[in-house]
């Protein structure tokens, strides 16, 4: 346990992709989550389930059968907030059509463990085996908590880092919708021997007339004054 926390505590989360990030973590989950063979991190935008990252086919085949079918364990988890753990899937009955087929997939065990406060995502960490009963001691669930914590705060920070760009973007297009309505009004100042607050509600009469954007209206005023 203290290696996965050592190893997880050294994840870069800063100006990194999250594909990057998650693959990394379910990297170090597959070989230090006890019993782990296969591991993946399924989310779910609305209703739609994805494997955001894995680190081996065992886990992507296994991911997609649920999604296949519609349900599992790691779309169950997921939604439920609940760790579900399968010990053989050669006798599991509470998925009566995913667990014969991950069963000729070569998967015998599983351990959902629901990811915590996740923000917008919602999803579930998934560690799967080819083995039965792989995953029934403690420290396998205390290892996959850890992870699962560890891929919420990623998704978190990736969450917080895409909204911070969308507001600066949209700072930036403010600021230049802005200079450019300025220019505009110079324009028309020049051109009709207006005011500023008639220059202003000349572009806006125009926006209306024509149902176009206030700054696209003035972007064609400049652009004309700047042809002639």
């Amino acid at each position: 346990m203290d290696d996965l926390l050592r190893d997880l505590s050294r994840v870069t989360l800063a100006d990194r992709d999250i594909t990057e990030v998650l693959t990394e973590i379910t990297t170090i989950a597959a070989r230090a989550i006890p019993g782990a063979e296969s591991v993946s991190t399924t989310l779910l935008r609305g209703e739609k389930p994805f494997t955001a990252a894995y680190s081996s086919q065992m886990a992507l085949d296994a991911d997609e059968l649920q999604y296949d079918e519609g349900y599992g364990p790691c779309m169950d988890a997921g939604r439920g907030g609940v760790v579900l753990r399968i010990d053989d899937m050669a006798t599991e009955q509470r998925w009566p059509r995913y667990a014969p087929r991950a069963h000729a997939r070569g998967v015998r065990s599983s351990l959902s463990v629901p990811l915590p406060y996740q923000g917008n995502s919602i999803g579930a960490l998934n560690i799967y085996s080819g083995r039965p009963s792989a995953f029934d001691s403690e420290e396998s669930l205390k290892a996959g908590r850890e992870v699962a914590e560890a891929i919420a705060v990623a998704i978190v920070n990736a969450e917080a880092h895409a909204r911070l760009s969308e507001q600066a973007q949209n700072l930036q297009l403010a600021m230049d919708s802005r200079a450019v309505i300025e220019q505009a009004k110079g324009v028309l100042i020049a051109q009709r021997r207006v005011s500023a607050d008639e220059a202003f509600e000349i572009l806006r009469d125009a926006s209306q007339r024509y149902n176009r954007k206030l700054r696209d209206i003035a972007t064609g005023i400049v652009e004309a004054a700047q042809t002639r």
